[in-house]
């Protein structure tokens, strides 16, 4: 069959209507269309394309329909918005469906937001890009492999930290119909059907016969996610978290505060973790480095991962030593962190415990440890997680700047008791409520609100099992 070429007359036409950022873009849904060519224009892009015999009216179509160049389908292909949209629903289409969401992000940012992204991103790129436009910036990234169309952990934590859920939802939308990635569900529906989640459960792995909490290793042979129904599968199945790897695996600690942060690594070396401490951080510090531990090579042989943070702020942000209102939300400190985002700790679990000096302006009054508001931290909304938020008004560390956290000291003491480590770390964090109750109980001026949820599978032992 002879392939027809759009005529070069109708390309030229075409590239004189499109401004400088309509071009910028075409080149970006471009890319890989030719990815052995460096072309910086599009008249070169559209020739090669031509030449290349990929430049169909129906994919030139498509081209401008990504645009919203609706008038130029009409003057000089004929057609218009619905027809195009009716034609890639039922033709197989030129674009890739990543490069199409990049430049549906780039139309909705502001200089605002572009400012505030390359502040973010400049420890990745050693430079600031305050003059580049979004899709250069992908397109950087894309160049460090910081980015793909499989990888967008990174860009989408970006929006979640300059408040642009909005974008960030688009993400995982594109993670759920492209990626097939399911997106985190709710508190509530949780409770109801968590026995049953297929992701819950780790794949099955066998590795020179290390039975492992999660995806410690790759295979080539199929990964089986549901539960064995076997009775040979059922006597395998444990009870508990494999808790045998030397280290047990990172415990990454993040003080603000700077009191309590000797004890913290005292007791985690203790317990055979590999410490990682980081103290006085500023929130893009702190970005920076919860990035970068999730990364860590450590996890994949790993049986657990911990994070210790210690900050000002209120009941669902922190502020760290910075003090930006309205701070990192807590909400997302677990995300950096789960089965999907950082596949070698699927199926392990990971222990958060946050120390947060709540700024007087907004306490709520609330020294109830059995009646305090649920809805005011609902984190582990995925599987393996345990989160135990800590708050204290901040007015105790103005009376007393050294002030340690009566919290902190307490689990540290549990932890490290060889009898008490007998116990399930449940078991040790309903001693730890036990304890902080009586504090508030004979301190009435200093009391600890301390809120506990948890979405572990199994019973675990801060010890080899």
């Amino acid at each position: 069959m002879t392939f027809c070429r759009v005529p070069a007359s109708l390309l030229y036409q075409l590239e004189q209507e499109l401004d400088t950022d309509e071009k910028e873009t075409m080149l970006f849904l471009c890319r890989d269309l030719m990815p052995d060519l460096c072309m910086s224009d599009v008249q070169q892009l559209l020739t090669a394309l031509n030449e290349k015999e990929i430049l169909t009216t129906i994919n030139l179509s498509e081209l401008l329909y990504r645009l919203k160049r609706f008038d130029l389908l009409k003057r000089f292909l004929g057609t218009g918005r619905a027809a195009v949209e009716a034609t890639l629903a039922n033709h197989p289409q030129m674009l890739s469906k990543y490069r199409v969401l990049m430049a549906e992000l780039n139309e909705d940012l502001d200089k605002e937001d572009l400012r505030s992204l390359s502040f973010l991103l400049k420890n990745d790129f050693g430079t600031s890009h305050k003059e580049k436009s979004f899709l250069a910036i992908i397109t950087d990234l894309e160049k460090l492999d910081l980015i793909s169309p499989d990888h967008l952990d990174l860009i989408e934590n970006c929006f979640l930290t300059i408040h642009r859920t909005d974008l960030a939802k688009k993400i995982e939308k594109y993670k759920l119909e492209v990626l097939g990635h399911f997106p985190t569900m709710n508190a509530s529906t949780l409770q109801v059907s968590f026995p049953k989640l297929s992701l819950s459960d780790p794949p099955k792995i066998v590795n020179k016969g290390r039975a492992m909490n999660g995806a410690c290793a790759v295979q080539a042979e199929e990964i089986h996610i549901s539960i064995p129904e076997t009775k040979e599968g059922l006597a395998q199945a444990s009870n508990k978290y494999r808790m045998q790897s030397n280290p047990l695996g990172v415990c990454l600690i993040i003080d603000c505060i700077g009191n309590d942060a000797g004890l913290l690594m005292d007791t985690f070396k203790a317990l055979h973790f590999e410490v990682h401490c980081r103290l006085f951080l500023t929130m893009e510090a702190m970005m920076h480095d919860l990035y970068e531990v999730a990364r860590l090579k450590a996890h994949k042989d790993a049986d657990c991962f911990v994070c210790v943070l210690v900050s000002r702020g209120n009941h669902q942000s922190i502020f760290c030593t910075d003090h930006v209102v309205p701070g990192f939300q807590l909400e997302r400190l677990k995300d950096f962190f789960t089965g999907e985002r950082c596949p070698d700790l699927l199926g392990k679990p990971k222990l958060f415990f946050i120390q947060n000096y709540t700024e007087p302006q907004n306490w709520q009054q609330n020294t109830s440890l059995t009646e305090a508001d649920g809805n005011l931290c609902t984190i582990p909304q995925v599987a393996d997680i345990l989160w135990s938020h800590c708050m204290l008004d901040a007015s105790a560390l103005e009376r007393s700047p050294t002030l340690s956290s009566y919290y902190l000291s307490a689990l540290a003491d549990l932890l490290i008791d060889p009898h008490k480590r007998k116990l399930p770390l449940l078991d040790i964090l309903v001693e730890l409520n036990n304890r902080i109750y009586e504090w508030n109980r004979i301190n009435p001026a200093e009391q600890y609100l301390l809120l506990l949820k948890h979405t572990l599978r199994k019973k675990l032992f801060l010890s080899g099992n």
